[in-house]
């Protein structure tokens, strides 16, 4: 089990311990704090955050900016392939490729899902995550290129 998920597993089991959680990422990488993210549910394969709709992660036009939601992308595709590679793996984001295929108005749920077998090569290997609104329209789908090596 990887570190990331044996904290989010204990975190989980407390009272606002998902918050914690999310609190805790964000000390890891400060960036991811600039969304201010809230994982609904993480484990191999699977990995789930949301980010409310508020004033510091807008546009001029009042709807998310992308750079908000491709920083959510990148939050949970990461985290999702990091629980989900063997322990003796490690990950980094080479490319993304962003589709914004509405405006998003409304708070958002960011969701990846991954195959939980393989990731025993080196390679890369590509993560879709794709971003919701409150009605669970389609705002964003996103692959990310993530470079997979052995821990050093």
């Amino acid at each position: 089990m990887s570190e990331a998920l044996a904290i989010y597993t204990r975190c989980a089991r407390l009272p606002f311990g998902k918050a914690l959680f999310s609190k805790m990422v964000c000390f890891r990488a400060p960036y991811f704090s600039t969304i201010r993210p809230r994982f609904v549910e993480l484990r191999p394969g699977y990995g789930e955050l949301t980010i409310k709709k508020r004033r510091s992660v807008q546009n001029h036009l009042k709807s998310v900016h992308a750079i908000a939601m491709c920083n959510m992308c990148e939050l949970i595709g990461g985290i999702t392939l990091d629980v989900t590679l063997p322990p003796n793996m490690r990950w980094i984001p080479k490319s993304m490729n962003v589709e914004y295929l509405k405006i998003a108005r409304t708070d958002l749920r960011a969701v990846c899902e991954i195959p939980t077998g393989g990731y025993t090569e080196k390679g890369e290997y590509p993560v879709t995550v794709l971003v919701r609104d409150t009605a669970d329209v389609e705002v964003v789908r996103a692959v990310i290129i993530m470079h997979v090596s052995a821990k050093k």
